[in-house]
């Protein structure tokens, strides 16, 4: 009889490879696979997963929903479109209009289109990402992305893109001339590993931006709805960019994606420059709406800020060859390798009842549901010993 893993293999195309796990149902920050095997779930879907598995807020909220309207397209509007834009901008301090897509990737797309409308405007011929950026995958948001392995066998772009080291400001302030549109920059690199910039990276890349006349854009893709103990990464360091996009923890599980333009940037598109049929679908804003009322209303800035710094805390002190260190911001953190041995801290976690990701070869992501409880993270951090002694052994 041909296994669930069978049945994905034939059915898809190969890029995924097989996942080694099957899932059939999550509960708060757990989840069981097919054969009815439990873990703790310290990837969260990749950062998305923001209430867990089936909260309550989420599931009542989208039950409602698609029981009243489930799409309109961009032909009508309906009420959760306009108060999710109404209450991001409020996050925002009052600040910006916005587009709703349906992922991370058309937000970066509409960022794009945004800057090149506006260097067409002004004379600005190019734009400025970082090295080891992560943009996305469709052939706007991979122009800007820093990773030749994924990035040069789809090329060339149509677009000028030029890349610096990221947390470089000298390099970054170099290659921004009057002739350039727009900087891309992610307050923290995700895909790259978690990899943190310099104290004050993004105020010089703030500064730089608006001595040249660039829109500074922040790809919070990952970084953002609290993943990192405020409601946006960029408010670490209390700066505005011009253009932020955001998805994956907006929606708590439901695909939404959402680009705010700040200032001038927030009229740049004139009518029929840009569109979606599923953005700002009805049932994804009554998701992101329920998301962003549980976070605030159950205070889970803080716990982000408490529960993470226990984590990386508890990481910190162990003592263990193949453990380098923990870097990262909240619940958005990196296990640090001494060696490439990722993919066997990844199985060997899974053997252990634990999901995260081997990232980059000497890197493993956690990402879990900003309601992990502190006896959960006592429990990842008490097995990390073992789990690192059996991908040492690999």
């Amino acid at each position: 009889m041909s296994t669930l893993y069978d049945r994905f293999e034939a059915a898809f195309m190969p890029n995924y490879g097989v996942p080694p796990v099957a899932l059939a149902r999550g509960e708060g920050c757990e989840v069981w696979d097919v054969d009815g095997n439990r873990y703790l779930d310290m990837i969260g879907g990749i950062a998305v997963s923001s209430l867990g598995h089936a909260h309550p807020a989420l599931v009542e909220a989208v039950s409602r929903q698609v029981a009243t309207i489930a799409h309109t397209s961009n032909l009508f509007l309906h009420e959760p479109e306009v108060l999710l834009a109404e209450r991001l901008i409020g996050l925002l301090g009052g600040q910006g209009r916005v587009f709703l897509a349906n992922s991370g990737t058309e937000a970066n797309e509409c960022a794009l289109k945004m800057a090149l409308k506006y260097g067409r405007t002004t004379g600005r011929t190019y734009v400025v990402a970082a090295e080891n950026a992560f943009h996305g995958r469709t052939l706007g948001a991979l122009s800007l992305t820093g990773k030749p392995s994924i990035r040069d066998q789809f090329g060339p772009f149509p677009t000028d893109v030029r890349f610096v080291p990221y947390g470089d400001a000298d390099a970054l302030k170099n290659a921004v001339t009057d002739e350039c549109a727009a900087v891309f920059l992610e307050p923290t690199q995700g895909e790259a590993g978690v990899v943190p910039p310099p104290d004050g990276y993004f105020r010089a890349a703030r500064e730089i931006c608006t001595a040249s006349g660039a829109l500074l854009v922040a790809d919070e893709i990952q970084s953002a709805i609290g993943r990192t103990g405020h409601w946006f990464a960029h408010q670490h360091e209390g700066v505005l960019p011009d253009i932020l996009t955001l998805a994956k923890g907006l929606g708590g599980g439901m695909p939404i994606g959402a680009c705010v333009g700040f200032g001038p940037a927030a009229t740049i598109f004139a009518k029929g420059d840009h569109g979606s049929t599923f953005g700002g679908n009805p049932v994804s804003a009554a998701a992101a709406l329920a998301v962003l009322g549980t976070i605030e209303n159950d205070g889970l800035l803080e716990h982000v800020r408490t529960a993470g710094a226990e984590l990386a805390d508890g990481i910190a002190a162990i003592d263990h060859p193949l453990l380098k260190g923990v870097r990262g911001r909240g619940l958005w953190l990196a296990l640090v390798l001494t060696s490439g041995r990722s993919p066997q801290v990844q199985a060997a976690a899974q053997r252990a009842g634990f999901l995260v990701n081997a990232l980059q070869p000497d890197a493993v992501r956690l990402a879990p549901p900003l309601i992990i409880t502190s006896e959960q993270v006592t429990a990842f951090v008490t097995a990390l010993p073992a789990i690192l002694d059996e991908a040492s052994r690999d």
